[in-house]
């Protein structure tokens, strides 16, 4: 199985794709959703909601 490849490599988040986070974290979807609709890492995804204090909900 080959590994995605996201084209947004190392680039820096953009105020919309925080919104999106946001937004999707707000309304209790799971880290690889939310990553695979924003376009990024879950990796980059759960980092960047760490630093930034945004709650993601885990998927039992």
């Amino acid at each position: 199985m080959a590994k995605e490849r996201f084209e947004r490599h190392k680039q820096p988040w953009k105020s919309d794709e925080a919104g999106q986070l946001r937004t999707l974290a707000g309304k209790g979807k799971g880290l690889k959703e939310i990553a695979k609709a924003i376009g990024r890492s879950e990796e980059s995804t759960k980092d960047f909601a760490k630093k930034n204090k945004i709650e993601i909900m885990k998927k039992r």
